[in-house]
C-alpha cells in the first residue's frame, strides 16, 4: 500500500480526544491535511499509512482538542487587578466603567486583546467567545496571532466611548460582521450586555436579528442575587422569564454565569435549549455565588466553560476552571463524584463548541473536524506518577504545562513559544498601558 501524503503528523503518548466520551487512547497519532484531521490511529499505523511533511513527536505529552473559552471581556486584560476584593456592581461603578470612560479606545482594545490572545493561546486555548466594545480591533488582534473567535456585538443602552445608543452599538457592530464575515477564524454573535442594561424593544429586535442572520446570543444572565430582586422590581419578572417573553430563549442563547436561579429558571432554560457558560473563579472572586451546575447538567442543559475579563479573575486559564468548576460542584452538591474530570475536560472543549453553533468543526479530535490541538507536557517530577490522564489535566497539570498548540492544522505555540508574535512586544504593550492608566 503507497502512504498517503499529509501536512502533518502529531505522535502522542496519550490523546483523550473528547468523544468517544471517557476515551484514553495510549501511543496514537493525528494525521492532518489541508487543516483538517483525516484519522486518528495507532501510531504504529499511522507511520505505514502515511507520509507526512512534518511529524511531530510528543512522547511525553497528553494531546487534547484545544480548548474553548466560552465567556471573556479580552480587552479588559489591560485592568487585571485594577479593582480587587469588591463585589460586582461597586467593582463595576467605582472602577471598571470609570475606566473604561478614560481609556477605552480601538487601541486600547486592539493591544488589551492581543495580550489576552497570547495568554490563552499559551493557555491551550483555541476559541474565544468575546464580549467587548470595538470588535474591529478584537478581530484585528485575534487575526494577527491566529486564534479562533466569535465576537461578540455588544449592545447597551447608555453611551460610551464606542457607541451612542443602542442603535449605534447595532449599526456598528453589524458594519464589523460585515467586514469580516468572510474570516476563516472570526465569527460573530450578538452580546446584549445583561437584562438589566438593555431595554425590551432592543431585546426583541436582538432576538430578530439573530434569526435572520443565525447568530448566537451572548448575555449575562442571573450573576447576582440583586440583579434578580432589581427585575422583580421594575419588571415584575425574573430577568430569564422576561427573556422568555421577548422570543430570546432558544438554542442559540448563551447565558453567561447563570448563578441565582431557581426551579423555574431551570426548567426554562432546559425547555428552550439553552447554553450556559459558568465562569467559576469570576463567581468566587466576586462573591456572585456559585452556579447550581450539577442540576444543569442533570435537565439536560448544556454547560461550557468561561474564563471572564482578567480584571475580574485576573487571570485567563481554563486549565484553572475546569479545576475549579470540578472542585465546586463537588463542594456545593456534596457529592465527591459530581462533575467527574472527563466532564470537566468536555465542558471546555465539546460543550463550549456546541454553544456556539460549532462543535461540528471543533470541540473534539474526530476525522472531519478543524486541527484545533492542544499538548500538553507531563514529564516533571511534580506530576508523576500518572495513573489517570485525563485526572492529571485537571488536577494536577497547568497552563504552564502547554508546550505546542495548533488552529486549523497550523502551529501557534512551539515548546512553549509563541510564533506569531514576541514577548518583547507583549511586555512593551504591557508596560504602556500600565503607565497610562496609572495616571
Amino acid at each position: 500500500m503507497t502512504p498517503t501524503p499529509v501536512d502533518l503528523l502529531i505522535e502522542a503518548r496519550w490523546i483523550i480526544p473528547v468523544e468517544p466520551a471517557d476515551t484514553t487512547l495510549e501511543h496514537h497519532a493525528v494525521a492532518v491535511h489541508n487543516g483538517r484531521i483525516v484519522a486518528v490511529l495507532p501510531t504504529a499505523e499511522a507511520r505505514l499509512r502515511y507520509t507526512a511533511a512534518e511529524t511531530v513527536s510528543l512522547p511525553e505529552h497528553i494531546l487534547t482538542p484545544g480548548l474553548i473559552n466560552l465567556h471573556c471581556h479580552a480587552a479588559m486584560t489591560l485592568m487585571r487587578g485594577l479593582a480587587d476584593d469588591l463585589p460586582l456592581m461597586r467593582w463595576l461603578q467605582e472602577a471598571i466603567w470609570p475606566t473604561e470612560a478614560r481609556h477605552a479606545s480601538t487601541a486600547f482594545v486592539r493591544d488589551g486583546s492581543l495580550l489576552a490572545a497570547a495568554e490563552m493561546l499559551r493557555g491551550g486555548i483555541t476559541t474565544c467567545n468575546d464580549m467587548y466594545f470595538y470588535p474591529e480591533a478584537t478581530a484585528e488582534a485575534f487575526d494577527r496571532v491566529g486564534l479562533r473567535a466569535v465576537l461578540g456585538i455588544t449592545i447597551i443602552e447608555f453611551p460610551s466611548q464606542y457607541a451612542s445608543d443602542a442603535d449605534d452599538y447595532l449599526h456598528k457592530g453589524l458594519a464589523t460582521f460585515d467586514a469580516w464575515r468572510d474570516h476563516p477564524l472570526i465569527r460573530f454573535a450578538l452580546a446584549p450586555h445583561a437584562p438589566y442594561t438593555v431595554a425590551d424593544a432592543t431585546l426583541e429586535r436582538i432576538g430578530s436579528l439573530a434569526d435572520e442572520l443565525e447568530l448566537p446570543i451572548h448575555i449575562h444572565i442571573h450573576e447576582t442575587a440583586q440583579e434578580v430582586e432589581d427585575s422583580l422590581r421594575t419588571c415584575g419578572q425574573r430577568p430569564i422569564t422576561r427573556l422568555e417573553t421577548l422570543g430570546l430563549l432558544g438554542p442559540n442563547l448563551i447565558g453567561v454565569h447563570a448563578v441565582h436561579l431557581n426551579d423555574g429558571d431551570i426548567e426554562r432554560l432546559a425547555l428552550h435549549g439553552c447554553a450556559v457558560a459558568h465562569c467559576p473563579t469570576s463567581n468566587m472572586k466576586l462573591a456572585s455565588g456559585a452556579a447550581p451546575v450539577a442540576r444543569l447538567l442533570d435537565k439536560g442543559l448544556n454547560v461550557g466553560l468561561g474564563t471572564d475579563g482578567a480584571a475580574s479573575n485576573n487571570r485567563l486559564d481554563l486549565f484553572r476552571e475546569m479545576q475549579q468548576a470540578s472542585l465546586l460542584a463537588k463542594l456545593s452538591t456534596g457529592d465527591a463524584a459530581a462533575l467527574p474530570a472527563h466532564r470537566a475536560l468536555r465542558m471546555a472543549t465539546l460543550d463550549g463548541a456546541r454553544a456556539l453553533g460549532l462543535d461540528h468543526e471543533i470541540g473534539s479530535i474526530a476525522t472531519g473536524k478543524a486541527a484545533d490541538l492542544c499538548a500538553v507536557h507531563i514529564a516533571d517530577p511534580d506530576a508523576l506518577p500518572c495513573f489517570h490522564p485525563v485526572s492529571h489535566l485537571i488536577h494536577v497539570l497547568g497552563r504552564h504545562d502547554v508546550s505546542d498548540v495548533w488552529v486549523a492544522g497550523q502551529q501557534r505555540l512551539q515548546d512553549g513559544r509563541l510564533l506569531q508574535i514576541t514577548n518583547t512586544e507583549l511586555l512593551s504593550t504591557a508596560r504602556l498601558w500600565q503607565n497610562r492608566l496609572r495616571q
